[in-house]
């Protein structure tokens, strides 16, 4: 028999509200009493169910998580995959678990993020970015809910974000590029209404103006992060009547699609050309040549939006965004030796 509150208040004399209150290690309850009830707990092996705790802490412990955009990466990019697994184990230890929303529909009498979220009884949402965000996203962060966001900006009352630095990002690169004698460089970036996109070009665009650099607009293409995106790219850089000296692509998917044209064209990397990607996945150790890239500490991502969240569920609100720095790891696709940076 499946006992309820209700079920342990008879037994013992007392009413549901004074067990729930025992339960949760409230005050004002005699020793008698309290030893009267938890010895009817022990003995019958009562475990209250999940709904009976949410309504007697107003706390479910649970958060939502959503993929947002109308083209998300959910499950399928690994450096968002490596991101969520650290928050996964992080808000874990925290005491919360995780429940993922669909944002495929939205019915009628469910029309928003809100009061899904309601729905659910979650008391906080993680939000990783997409393509084409809703505007229900946003509809969600401007209330007073807790929302945690990567790689997408929330300014609401009770919501911040995380994400890495970009524009420092792709200064890195160039900068790196620009100290090995390489001056010629052109650039694969994401989508062009992405705002991870959006930062990483400023970075771009901004380093080679200040090093006064050329900026060709044969050698800039655009993809969408994925790899077959990046190929695509990079043959159309290879229809200019000069190739540039190296290629700077805005994620290591795009970096893997342009070393495959590259190569299909009869080139070398890094002997023709050179190439840096972004992200730090674990395939750029693997690839042939092996991928210089940018790293992304996606441990310290997912640990933060972990951490910050709680701080916002437990009613701390304007929490700052914060910015991480980035890492250049120096492997064999870009030809040149590193400036006290990392060597794989």
């Amino acid at each position: 028999m499946n006992l309820t509150i209700k079920d342990i208040a008879q037994m013992a004399g007392v009413s549901p509200a004074t067990v729930s209150k025992i339960m949760n290690n409230y005050g004002g309850i005699s020793v008698e009493t309290k030893k009267k009830v938890l010895d009817i707990i022990s003995q019958t092996g009562y475990q209250p169910t999940f709904s009976a705790k949410s309504l007697a802490t107003k706390k479910s412990n649970l958060i939502g998580l959503i993929y947002a955009g109308r083209v998300n990466v959910e499950f399928t990019h690994p450096f968002f995959n490596e991101v969520v697994t650290s928050f996964k184990k992080n808000i874990g230890l925290l005491g919360y678990d995780i429940l993922m929303f669909s944002n495929e529909h939205f019915t009628q009498d469910n029309g928003s993020y809100l009061a899904r979220c309601k729905h659910f009884h979650v008391d906080g949402c993680l939000i990783i970015a997409g393509e084409e965000i809703e505007d229900a996203i946003y509809e969600l962060a401007e209330t007073d809910f807790p929302c945690m966001g990567i790689d997408i900006e929330l300014n609401g009352p009770r919501s911040s974000y995380v994400m890495t630095d970009n524009i420092s990002l792709s200064g890195k690169v160039i900068q790196h590029l620009y100290l090995h004698s390489i001056k010629r460089i052109g650039y694969i970036g994401g989508k062009r209404d992405s705002a991870i996109a959006i930062l990483r070009e400023k970075g771009f665009l901004q380093s080679m103006n200040q090093l006064g650099l050329e900026v060709k607009e044969e050698w800039i293409q655009y993809g969408d992060f994925h790899e077959e995106s990046g190929y695509r790219a990079m043959k159309q850089i290879l229809k200019a009547k000069s190739y540039p000296q190296a290629i700077y692509a805005a994620s290591d998917m795009m970096a893997f699609g342009a070393l495959r044209a590259i190569k299909e064209a009869g080139l070398k990397v890094p002997e023709d050309i050179r190439l840096i990607g972004c992200d730090d996945i674990d395939a750029c150790r693997y690839s042939d040549p092996k991928l210089t890239t940018v790293k992304q500490d996606k441990e310290r991502l997912g640990k933060l939006a972990a951490y910050m969240l709680n701080d916002l569920i437990n009613g701390q609100s304007a929490l700052k965004p914060v910015f991480i720095d980035s890492e250049l790891m120096i492997r064999e696709s870009c030809g040149s030796l590193s400036d006290n940076e990392n060597i794989e």
